[in-house]
């Protein structure tokens, strides 16, 4: 299933490159600050990086319509979304077709979306079984706007945030598990400790409002294992530790960039008035309802029995549904960027919650109804899906 999403994101690509008219300008600038970072020169979003356009050849990033500057850094964005970016086309010459470079241009996309639908998998048959885990993957693979941001070459692209927010959680989740052994806390633990700072910070590295995620794994982890605060304190404080390392790395560890980084950084997007404006409540439904079409029939079922099932309330269910409702509040607060972030780390908890629901209904004594109609649901998505990519 992972091969046939990574083809749809490739066919979507090669859409692209048939149809574009020119490099966005955006994405040409975040490559240019990255290969120059590389190569030892400015470090990417700051000042000394983001220079005019006669000085670079490239359109000013105050006029570039997805950043957002003041004072010359990049309030949204670390360093390492430009290195990333950057990384594939270090030894790209002149010589490589156009085809081929933004086919390198897409790879980290292509490779963090690829890896997302893996955890995902892994994650929903752990807390499910195997019925859970392949339908939260056929959600995945077949979801518009998973494709659609993974292979969007003309476009920023999210997923590394996304697969970051995805692991900060289900990782502090897992090593809180741990915590029921007798074991040292944080020597035991240091695998899956290096892990929740590397999701972080690659969640919070390429979307500074997801660092929230800091926040909301605490209290999660005090959730699952209760018995144990000042374990959980140590390995949550620890993992942090850990993030800000990385995050400093990708500074180069040039400390006086690294604080007014983070002093310029917008952490938080929230904006009361927001809510009152429909265009916020539109785009949350569209990333939902056309992001994964499926969704349209399968989400209504599962919040009614949620609600209506006290067997489908527990902690695997409540979990990811939670943080799916806690991603929408801080998608309508930013209508704009960063709720496409927001929004598309709220689809995939969705594809978690949904398949648990539906891993419970189908243990029912209806199980063989409920297997025909998600049969059939998500068969009707996919060749919709291949329909529309065909079209392209």
């Amino acid at each position: 299933m992972l091969l046939v999403y990574l083809l749809q994101c490739v066919w979507l690509i090669r859409a692209e490159t048939l149809h574009a008219s020119g490099p966005d300008s955006d994405q040409a600038l975040r490559i240019y600050q990255g290969i120059e970072q590389w190569k030892g020169g400015a470090i990417a979003g700051t000042p000394e990086s983001l220079r005019s356009e006669a000085a670079t050849g490239l359109p000013s990033a105050g006029r570039a319509g997805h950043l957002r500057v003041r004072d010359g850094y990049d309030q949204d964005r670390s360093p390492l979304y430009y290195l990333v970016s950057a990384a594939p086309l270090l030894r790209a010459g002149s010589w490589i077709p156009e085809s081929l470079q933004l086919l390198l241009t897409a790879s980290p996309n292509l490779f963090f979306g690829v890896m997302l639908g893996a955890s995902l998998w892994y994650v929903a048959r752990r807390l499910y079984g195997n019925a859970g885990g392949y339908i939260a993957l056929a959600l995945y693979c077949f979801s518009p706007a998973m494709i659609g941001n993974v292979a969007g070459v003309q476009s920023l692209g999210e997923m590394g945030a996304v697969w970051g927010a995805f692991g900060t959680v289900f990782t502090a989740i897992a090593v809180a598990h741990t915590l029921y052994a007798p074991r040292e806390v944080v020597l035991w633990n240091w695998r899956r400790i290096l892990l929740v700072g590397l999701s972080l910070v690659l969640a919070a590295g390429n979307q500074f409002s997801l660092a929230i995620l800091a926040l909301i794994i605490l209290p999660l982890m005090f959730w699952v294992t209760p018995v144990r605060p000042r374990a959980v304190f140590a390995i949550w404080t620890t993992a942090i530790a850990v993030a800000l390392l990385l995050l400093f790395a990708g500074y180069f560890f040039e400390p006086g960039l690294f604080w007014q980084g983070m002093l310029h950084a917008r952490w938080i997007d929230f904006e009361p008035a927001a809510f009152g404006i429909s265009v916020s409540y539109r785009n949350a439904l569209q990333t939902i309802f056309a992001g994964s079409p499926s969704l349209m029939l399968a989400l209504p079922v599962a919040l009614i029995t949620y609600f209506g099932w006290k067997r489908t309330r527990y902690f695997g269910n409540t979990a990811p549904l939670l943080i799916a409702a806690l991603m929408l509040i801080l998608a309508l607060s930013a209508p704009d960027f960063p709720g496409e972030g927001f929004r598309l780390t709220m689809l995939v908890f969705l594809f978690v919650f949904v398949s648990g629901v539906f891993a419970d209904l189908l243990e029912t004594q209806q199980s063989l109804l409920v297997t025909a109609g998600l049969c059939g649901l998500l068969t009707a998505s996919a060749i919709w899906n291949m329909l529309q990519l065909w079209r392209v």
